[in-house]
């Protein structure tokens, strides 16, 4: 058989047009991932938990003192981690300055919110909350916050640190929506310390984290026991913020620290070792794998909790600091 004689001159021209196509998909490819990659870009947060303005007679003063620090750092967002304020009306100066914040801001559902007779609906309408728990995003990362107040049974009374089945089915089907790194916000934390069911919650976590590489569970930021801790459990960071107000210490370890007339209007006050100045921080969290915690220090108000015989126990975390930390993640 006779071979057309431009047979060889096609095969060179297909050859040319399949690497013209291979060309065009690696391209593609790369400039698609430059893309995504340019999507996720480090955030800042300005957060602070536990300011229970209730208890506090400048409580007014130390959301100010955050509220103009802001303007300085001009964050991305700001959040409180919960136990900020009831709905009662004396109190209402507190949302009133939240509400001058111009940026996005976000609430979380602390213990205390519904205190003095309030109820969870109304704590949510005074915050234009639709849920307790809700996810948003920003600058590619998936931000979920979580309510961790659910009751076991309808019957159980007083305080509560669960969630419950509806809210951690809400919470797997939001880790499946994730686009990129993810972080939680609670109250109550969801580490060894936390709600009553965490470990059921943090298999859920590390399930998904093993079967997800780009769209990984990074940290768990929470208040509610007025710590300041970072631990990694399983390639989870558990981190604890501290109380932008006291320590709280208990009626056996009951201390006048300020006037006559502040312990009288505040009664609950003498109970806390308060801090002298407010703490709150900023944290930046980096697609390089770094969550940075800026750091404030202050000191006691009065007697420190081991002057007034406060166990010690864990006395690492008894401090009137939020520490600067840099926490890595892969």
């Amino acid at each position: 058989m006779n071979t057309p004689p431009n047979f060889f001159s096609m095969r060179r021209n297909l050859s040319l047009i399949n690497k013209c196509i291979l060309a065009f998909f690696v391209c593609f490819l790369s400039v698609n991932h430059q893309s995504i990659a340019q999507k996720i870009k480090k955030v800042k947060i300005g957060m602070f938990t536990d300011l229970h303005i209730a208890t506090m007679h400048d409580g007014k003063e130390r959301l100010t003192a955050f509220m103009d620090s802001m303007k300085t750092a001009k964050p991305d967002f700001i959040i409180e981690l919960g136990d900020f304020n009831t709905v009662a009306p004396k109190y209402a100066y507190a949302f009133d300055i939240w509400d001058t914040y111009p940026g996005p801001k976000y609430h979380v559902i602390g213990n205390h919110e519904m205190d003095g007779g309030y109820n969870l609906q109304q704590a949510l309408a005074r915050r234009n909350m639709p849920s307790s728990y809700y996810s948003f995003e920003k600058n590619g990362f998936y931000f979920i916050v979580l309510d961790g107040n659910d009751k076991k049974s309808p019957d159980v009374k007083g305080y509560q640190e669960h969630m419950n089945p509806p809210q951690i089915a809400w919470l797997k089907d939001e880790l499946t929506k994730a686009k990129g790194p993810i972080v939680i916000f609670s109250h109550q934390g969801l580490g060894k310390d936390g709600i009553d069911n965490a470990e059921e919650v943090r298999e859920i976590l590390e399930a998904h984290n093993a079967q997800n590489k780009k769209t990984k569970v990074i940290a768990n930021f929470y208040g509610h026991i007025h710590y300041d801790r970072a631990e990694a459990v399983n390639g989870i960071w558990y981190v604890c913020i501290n109380s932008m107000s006291y320590k709280w210490l208990g009626e056996e370890y009951g201390h006048v620290r300020y006037s006559d007339e502040v312990d009288k209007n505040f009664k609950w006050i003498k109970y806390t070792a308060p801090y002298k100045d407010p703490l709150y921080t900023v944290v930046e969290i980096s697609p390089a794998g770094t969550i940075t915690i800026s750091g404030k220090k202050t000191s006691w108000v009065g007697p420190s909790p081991k002057e007034v015989g406060y166990p010690q126990d864990k006395a690492a975390y008894d401090v009137p600091e939020i520490r600067a930390r840099t926490l890595k993640f892969k």
